[in-house]
Order: structure tokens, then C-alpha cells, then sequence
């Protein structure tokens, strides 16, 4: 059994990530011209296509992704909840309430690893190949994290330093999340 809810949770994982992605990318203007762009719509095209019918774009966000990702999140926690085979409350409106804060906060908790990973990715390739085709729509994700902090942490001896403090402002948010 836990070797089944690793998988499906390792599945939904990954496909919330690139609903994510997809929400983060459209809302902070990043071009899905490149790599990056043709993979995350590729594999999520499938989902968020049908559900635009539904769901339009408000506000210049994706809302249909975004919903996607929850509603992946919520039939997960639902499942893992359901399986677990004990009886945890009393009435259904907690139960619901409880699923869908394990949703939220599991994908707020993405979302943070989402910019962790980005930062990792864009330390790494500014040291091995700052003109890799994911340069530009990494740092177009990371810019809105990194550019307040730069603002008030300027390079020392030409070490960009604001990518290691927003990292572990991000871990501390990972804390009370």
C-alpha cells in the first residue's frame, strides 16, 4: 500500500507542478516559446484545453490550470484520507473542510518548491551555461522573487548573493506551511 500511494502521490505531484508552472508562467508573462514552454503545455494541454470551455481567464491569469492542480491535490487527499480506513470525523462539512485545506496547503507547498528548484536551476546554469535555452525563462520566473532582495542586498565582489537569502526566506515559509 505505501508503495502505491508513493506513485499516485509522485503522479499528481508532478502533473500539479506543471499546472503550476503553467498558472506561474502566464501570470509573470514568461514566454512558452522555448524548451520549457512547449514541454510544461504539452503535458498539460490535455487537462486545462477542456476546462477553459469552463473556466475562462480572469484578470489575465489561467485559472483553468490552477484549477486543475487543486482539483488534482483534492481527489489525492481525498483518496489518501479515504484510504487510510479510519474514521476521522464526525460530520461530512469537516471532512470536506479538511480535504480541501490538505489541498491548498499542499499546493502552496509546490508552489514554494516550484521557486526553490527555479533558483537551484538558474545558480547552476549561470555557473555551466548561462546561455542554455532555459536561461531566459528561468530568470523570468525567479526576477519578481530576486529583484526586491537585490535592491537591498547588492552584488558583493560581483557574488550575486539574493538568491541564497530568497531560498531561505522561501524554507521559512515551507516552516509554517
Amino acid at each position: 500500500m505505501q508503495a502505491i500511494v508513493f506513485l499516485l502521490n509522485a503522479v499528481v505531484s508532478f502533473f500539479c507542478t506543471l499546472f503550476l508552472l503553467r498558472f506561474i508562467m502566464q501570470a509573470l508573462r514568461v514566454s512558452f516559446g522555448g524548451q520549457l514552454g512547449g514541454f510544461v503545455m504539452t503535458l498539460t494541454n490535455w487537462a486545462v484545453k477542456p476546462l477553459r470551455r469552463i473556466i475562462p481567464g480572469i484578470g489575465g491569469f489561467d485559472w483553468a490550470s490552477l484549477f486543475a492542480a487543486f482539483m488534482l491535490q483534492l481527489l489525492l487527499a481525498g483518496l489518501l484520507i479515504g484510504a487510510s480506513g479510519q474514521p476521522l470525523v464526525a460530520d461530512s462539512l469537516t471532512l470536506g473542510l479538511m480535504v480541501g485545506w490538505f489541498a491548498v496547503r499542499s499546493l502552496l507547498r509546490l508552489t514554494v518548491y516550484l521557486f526553490i528548484g527555479a533558483l537551484i536551476l538558474q545558480a547552476v546554469l549561470s555557473w555551466i551555461n548561462p546561455y542554455s535555452p532555459l536561461a531566459a525563462p528561468i530568470y523570468q520566473l525567479t526576477r519578481p522573487l530576486l529583484d526586491p532582495v537585490r535592491r537591498i542586498l547588492p552584488t558583493i565582489s560581483g557574488i550575486d548573493l539574493s538568491p541564497l537569502v530568497v531560498i531561505l526566506l522561501l524554507q521559512a515559509l515551507l516552516i509554517f506551511l
